[in-house]
């Protein structure tokens, strides 16, 4: 008789890099609570559905059952016109973060176990950094936010070794939410060899309003070795369908495509993309409307004193440190699910205008103030 009882353990034996990885922790749905509205803010997503131009787009597809164009070329050639850049600069991906994944693969990594790469990003920041460069077998070199929430681009440029294969930029950071701006970029820029690959991630950029916003088109433009990555999972509100893409020169491409699995960007996906960019002005009129929802939970949350980094983002960042979990349980039992980096602070993402207001309401009853950034 086969036994139906599963073994106690597996004789196989995870890569020793597995054991050192964070893990990534989601956004966690609302516990419904009774006679409560319940809202999702911890996972930055756009809380607008798609537009129904795209919705009707993806709807009429009749060809999954065969593969996906495998080099994305039609979407491609559509983004390359929006932007102004070759479409053959442009390699699509899961995501911004499968772009992100096929960089690191292509450019860092253990080749010398003795001195393995190096990868160099700000922290706080977004929270799968550590896990793509530890999955590669490079090393993360984490180079702390300065106090305002803010990248510390001398410390980062400081933290340059032989070993440096990639450096991480991300404007809007992620979870504080300031920007970078295009003079400190230059000057930055202008101490990276060029050996070095320079990722630019702006994967929030459209909800961006600060005008010395450092513009990742023009550093792309000037600088041979910065990569940028973008995706549509937040303006477009596409998230669901894992769309994302990264822009580089031809000697970066090349590679790029050579790190890429097959068919990463699906049919479905591709479609919806190519919708979106083509409905662009009415996709900017939704971005506009969660900035103003953004401002107006800003303008309340200053209004009550408390201190908030520039937020750049659809989200924004509350430094309540040891009383992060305790605002958390706080927001949860109103109905509302909220981001929490345990001991540090609290990331809470726009949402739908009832979902700040009861945000602000929640504010306005809690009796501790966050901590100055």
């Amino acid at each position: 008789m086969v036994s139906t009882e599963a073994p106690d353990s597996s004789p196989a034996i995870p890569r020793p890099a597995l054991r050192r990885l964070p893990r990534y922790a989601a956004g966690k749905p609302p516990v419904p609570v009774a006679g409560v509205a319940s809202f999702k803010l911890s996972s930055n997503e756009n809380p607008l559905p798609p537009l129904p131009e795209v919705l009707a787009a993806i709807s009429d597809l009749e060809s999954i059952n065969r593969y996906p164009d495998p080099t994305a070329a039609p979407l491609r050639a559509v983004l390359g016109e929006f932007l102004g850049v070759p479409a053959d600069d442009i390699v699509t991906g899961t995501g911004g973060l499968g772009a992100f994944n096929q960089i690191l693969a292509a450019f860092a990594g253990a080749n010398d176990e003795a001195a393995p790469d190096e990868v160099i990003y700000p922290w706080r920041s977004f929270e799968a950094y550590p896990i793509s460069v530890g999955l590669t077998g490079a090393v993360s070199v984490q180079v702390p936010l300065a106090a305002d929430g803010r990248h510390d681009l001398p410390a980062m440029a400081a933290a340059i070794t032989e070993r440096t294969k990639v450096i991480v930029l991300c404007t809007p950071n992620n979870p504080t939410g300031p920007v970078l701006h295009t003079a400190e970029v230059v000057e930055f820029l202008d101490q990276v060899p060029p050996r070095i690959v320079v990722v630019i991630d702006e994967a929030y950029t459209e909800f961006s309003t600060d005008p010395e916003m450092v513009r990742g088109l023009d550093m792309y433009r000037k600088y041979p070795n910065v990569v940028l990555l973008r995706t549509f999972s937040k303006a477009y509100g596409l998230a669901g369908l894992r769309i994302g893409y990264s822009i580089s020169h031809p000697g970066i491409t090349e590679s790029l495509r050579i790190a890429a699995s097959p068919f990463t960007a699906s049919a479905v996906a591709q479609e919806a993309a190519i919708a979106s960019i083509e409905l662009n002005e009415k996709i900017i009129e939704r971005v506009q409307s969660l900035i103003f929802e953004r401002e107006r939970v800003l303008d309340g949350l200053r209004a009550l004193g408390w201190p908030v980094p520039d937020a750049q983002g659809n989200f924004f960042w509350l430094n309540f440190g040891e009383d992060s979990a305790d605002f958390a349980a706080v927001a949860e039992a109103a109905g509302l699910s909220v981001r929490t980096f345990a001991g540090e602070g609290v990331r809470v993402s726009i949402g739908e205008a009832a979902a700040n207001t009861s945000l602000l309401e929640i504010c306005a009853g809690y009796t501790k103030t966050p901590l100055a950034s």
